[in-house]
């Protein structure tokens, strides 16, 4: 993998922090055996891991720039798998009506620069995406709509977005605590439950007998 992530989010404001506190060499080691931080690198591509691993989400962080400087962190969610990867490369989802602030469409029609957060809880991961957003009405784009839609969720599309990636990197699953959605806990349980209803059936059977 191509490391354009230190490319783009190890400024030398960040690398003096790691030369100080003693871990810029090990970065350094990192982007010369991979190809990055030394020069102009092309940008990542998600390989069929990541990938998969974004279709799994049922949510994510985004985070954008205002045109005062703030960043501005929101958060994303839908089914599993709203987030798809698109035949070009892309990455996209459908803009449900939400609260109808529009900052983050709004802050990305003046700097399209965007950051994202996939988390997986359960196994401790998380993704970092790096890209340039851009938003489209849904009339403006058929085709898009088609590719992004999400059969039997009920809301209301707003908008389509899509976003170019530009750099990507994983976080390491220290600090991360395993968290479950209900889905998931009914899952982990189903065999405790089936061996509960299997020992109540044998109780009962021997009491009548």
């Amino acid at each position: 993998m191509r490391r354009r992530f230190f490319d783009l989010a190890f400024t030398p404001a960040v690398r003096d922090q790691q030369t100080r506190r003693g871990s810029r060499s090990a970065y350094t080691a990192i982007a010369a055996r991979d190809g990055g931080d030394g020069g102009d690198v092309m940008a990542d591509k998600l390989s069929g891991h990541e990938i998969a691993f974004i279709a799994a989400r049922d949510s994510f962080y985004l985070a954008t720039i205002s045109e005062a400087g703030w960043p501005y962190v929101q958060h994303r969610g839908g089914p599993p798998g709203f987030v798809r990867h698109l035949p070009d490369g892309t990455i996209g989802w459908a803009e449900y009506a939400g609260n109808r602030q529009y900052l983050s469409i709004g802050n990305a029609s003046v700097d399209d620069r965007a950051a994202m957060l996939f988390m997986d809880y359960p196994h401790q991961q998380r993704l970092k995406v790096l890209g340039h957003m851009k938003a489209y009405d849904v009339d403006s784009r058929p085709d898009l709509a088609l590719l992004l839609a999400v059969d039997g969720y009920k809301a209301r599309v707003e908008q389509l977005v899509v976003v170019t990636v530009e750099a990507f990197d994983w976080n390491c699953p220290q600090h991360i605590t395993p968290r479950f959605t209900l889905a998931e806990l009914e899952g982990l349980t189903e065999p405790l439950r089936a061996r509960i209803a299997e020992l109540e059936q044998q109780l009962a059977k021997a009491r009548t007998s």
